[in-house]
């Protein structure tokens, strides 16, 4: 006589046997050295930003990650631009670039938490904010006003 297995007890057993691929996976050699790969060093490296063909190098600082601007169009056609559009008019007579953009990011190694951020195009500043690595080439980073107030850009690592 066949003998066939309740949904139950074969979901459950599937359910086992995926659990121990997952342990296996996780603690071999491969894994581990991947794991510790993407730490913080995975988002590290220069980044397009959406908009006007902006360059922005996330880079250490201190315990934490930051971000300064590097390069972008208005850049090549004013090496010299300045931050005109900061709220604050103390501001203002900074270089764009290498600007500070983004301060205080820590967590990883898929998302990272802090701020603030700040858009020297827009002169918008957000108190806090993540980045968000969706894969070894693609960043989102959102940046808050408020908790539900938010916006978020998709950057491009370059390569």
């Amino acid at each position: 006589m066949l003998r066939f297995a309740s949904p139950s007890s074969t979901a459950s057993t599937r359910l086992r046997g995926a659990a121990a691929i997952a342990a296996i996976l996780l603690t071999s050699p491969g894994a581990t050295a991947l794991a510790q790969t993407q730490g913080a060093d995975a988002i590290i490296g220069r980044w397009q930003t959406e908009k006007e063909n902006g360059v922005v190098e996330i880079h250490r600082c201190g315990d934490a990650l930051c971000g300064r601007v590097l390069d972008g169009a208005p850049l090549r056609a004013n090496p010299d631009q300045r931050d005109v559009r900061n709220p604050d008019r103390s501001l203002r007579d900074r270089r764009v670039r290498g600007l500070r953009v983004l301060s205080g990011f820590t967590g990883g190694p898929i998302r990272w938490t802090g701020g603030p951020l700040y858009d020297p195009e827009s002169g918008d500043r957000a108190s806090s904010g993540s980045l968000t690595l969706e894969n070894a080439n693609t960043l989102k980073v959102k940046g808050c006003i408020v908790g539900f107030l938010c916006r978020t850009q998709t950057w491009h690592r370059i390569r």
